[in-house]
């Protein structure tokens, strides 16, 4: 049965991940989450760094430790177009075929365990509560979360980044009736405002200055833990 995030359990969000296994179990290992708290991963598990199957399979293993809840992010779409028998020159060129090499085996060619197909077909495009709207791209800043969902396929919001250009950032003008929680647009520090929670630290982009970290948000607390990337 699919368990309902509430807000009566703390919420702990992790951002985009891209194939960074390590990276990931340290980050989980750092915040010891208790057995009754609840997983919020924000897309993104795949593409760009060298171990996607192994963040698939440990991210399956925390869903039947812990109260996981794994939303929907751009990779995964195009991932899942590409299983459908679509493949995208835009996915293999960021990142699709980081994938796919991670997905090989030896030498009989590719192999996906179902058990992985029925995880990437099971994500969330977005998950609410009565305060927060996780999503992994976010929402139209200039609709409130109602109309946002009324006139938007729910696939955009796993691409929207509007609500990160700086006028919006600096007026803080979101319609939005509750905060959203976010991932997808790499910054250097993650964002804390009253309206708008991002965290994708640009783990993947080690080489890059400023980039290559990890970022989780625990709620209600709004508290950021942070690690850096050690793949």
């Amino acid at each position: 049965m699919q368990q309902i995030l509430s807000e009566h359990r703390r919420i702990i969000a992790i951002g985009d991940i891209h194939g960074c296994i390590a990276t990931l179990k340290k980050l989980i290992e750092t915040i010891d989450p208790e057995p009754f708290e609840q997983l919020v991963f924000l897309g993104d598990y795949i593409d760009r760094g060298s171990h996607s199957k192994e963040v698939v399979d440990y991210l399956i293993e925390l869903g039947l430790k812990y109260s996981c809840h794994f939303i929907m992010g751009n990779h995964e779409l195009m991932f899942l177009d590409y299983l459908q028998g679509h493949p995208s020159k835009e996915w293999l060129a960021n990142g699709g075929k980081a994938t796919l090499k991670s997905y090989k085996k030896n030498h009989s060619g590719l192999y996906f365990p179902q058990e992985h197909v029925a995880f990437f077909g099971s994500c969330h495009l977005f998950l609410e509560t009565e305060n927060y709207f996780f999503a992994h791209g976010g929402l139209d800043p200039e609709l409130s979360v109602k109309d946002n969902l009324r006139y938007y396929k729910h696939q955009d919001f796993c691409w929207q980044r509007t609500h990160m250009r700086t006028n919006f950032l600096e007026s803080q003008e979101y319609r939005w009736e509750k905060t959203v929680v976010c991932a997808h647009t790499a910054i250097s520090e993650p964002i804390m405002l009253d309206k708008l929670i991002a965290i994708d630290t640009g783990c993947v982009y080690k080489e890059k200055p400023l980039f290559g970290k990890l970022t989780a948000v625990i709620l209600p607390e709004r508290r950021f833990v942070q690690t850096e990337n050690l793949d």
